[in-house]
């Protein structure tokens, strides 16, 4: 064998390692980015190194009917290998969540168009094992992965130790050694950031129903407090003080409607907890209250994990901004892992409020911080980084 095809084993498996690692990310955090839709087209790219089957195909001294069969193989081999990552990109690292039969299928008939070339250029056939065993990495489970790459790394030994060219083949054996295991340690490697991507979104997730929770027993329980004290006052004074014990119980009517409205706002709050939804009611507010709003980013910007509470910060941010800044326009900046809120107001505080010091608590638990100070426009900053 030669040893362009080696090269051309070793640097055709780039990119499927390079763009399935970001489509699996992608489709992991259910992003419809591009580059998830699109890695096939990253993937054809590298299959101009298949030139160096095509140049062995040519210099085949088989017979005509064999060589047309590799013909066929090869542009067979092509066009399922795009399909393949076309279609195969949307069930999460290495099957994660569950390999279509369409993916098994056109496995198939990859593998039958990847021995249709056997016939002509013999076991000049191994050019193709880097591509295939990239292509199993990412899309398929680890068993089948394994198996395959077992099955590859024989056929080269045998080629090693049954061809006249047999010392040819130990480039090309490392190579695939090599990337059988890249491309384990790298799907292993996206896989445990999925999964902590996913356990740091349901802490936070966590974290604000028990922040909810307690917000709601603190209102409920002073409020029910206040209550029974004032019932039991206007319980005494039915009789000796009529107009007093009236007094009390609208003060009881006015407290029970203020918790109402209390627990509300903690739920709606919990409801909306998305990122994208506290936009638009941080908006709607601030354009009630006369102040512009411009945001710069996208809310895909920010994994799941960081979303959640950053719409809470964002909500608080804002709250703070209607009631003490006097402000006339805020900026909302999302950058991956940042979120910055900025207004034209009247500018930080000297102390530090509860609500800076919720921000500030939000941001640690989900891994990041919260800074509060003076902004460029004017106003107060708030800076949150992960």
């Amino acid at each position: 064998m030669r040893m362009e095809t080696e090269r051309a084993g070793s640097n055709g498996s780039a990119l499927p390692v390079v763009g399935a690692q970001r489509a699996a990310r992608r489709r992991a955090k259910g992003n419809p980015n591009p580059w998830a839709r699109f890695a096939w087209v990253m993937a054809a790219v590298w299959l101009i190194f298949l030139y160096y089957p095509i140049v062995a195909i040519l210099a085949s001294t088989a017979g005509e009917a064999a060589q047309i069969l590799a013909w066929v193989g090869l542009g067979g081999f092509v066009i399922l290998y795009l399909l393949m990552f076309r279609l195969g990109l949307d069930q999460g690292v290495a099957g994660a969540c569950g390999v279509r039969p369409r993916q098994y299928v056109l496995l198939g008939v990859l593998v039958a168009a990847i021995l249709a070339t056997v016939p002509a250029i013999g076991f000049d056939v191994a050019g193709f094992f880097p591509f295939l065993v990239s292509a199993l990495a990412y899309q398929f489970r680890r068993w089948l992965y394994w198996s395959v790459s077992v099955i590859t790394v024989a056929v080269v030994l045998t080629a090693m130790f049954t061809q006249p060219d047999g010392g040819s083949y130990v480039a090309l054996l490392g190579i695939l050694v090599i990337l059988i295991l890249v491309n384990f340690v790298s799907t292993w490697l996206i896989a445990r950031s999925v999964d902590a991507d996913r356990l740091s979104l349901e802490l936070a997730t966590s974290e604000e129903r028990e922040s909810v929770a307690r917000d709601v027993h603190d209102l409920i329980g002073h409020s029910l407090t206040v209550v029974k004290l004032k019932a039991q006052l206007a319980r005494r004074l039915v009789e000796s003080d009529p107009e007093r014990a009236r007094a009390e119980l609208e003060d009881i009517e006015r407290i029970t409607g203020e918790a109402i409205q209390g627990v509300r706002a903690t739920v709606t709050g919990l409801r909306s907890e998305g990122l994208a939804a506290q936009l638009e009611s941080a908006r709607t507010a601030l354009q009630a209250a006369g102040v512009r709003l411009e945001v710069r980013g996208e809310t895909t910007a920010l994994s799941p994990a960081q979303s959640l509470p950053a719409g809470w910060i964002l909500r608080e941010a804002v709250t703070n901004v209607l009631r003490h800044a006097n402000a006339s326009a805020v900026t909302v900046t999302l950058r991956p892992g940042e979120l910055v809120v900025e207004d034209d107001g009247v500018g930080p505080g000297g102390k530090a409020g509860n609500g800076q010091r919720g921000m500030a608590e939000r941001a640690a638990v989900s891994g990041g911080s919260c800074a509060v100070g003076a902004s460029s426009l004017g106003g107060t900053k708030v800076e949150v980084t992960w």
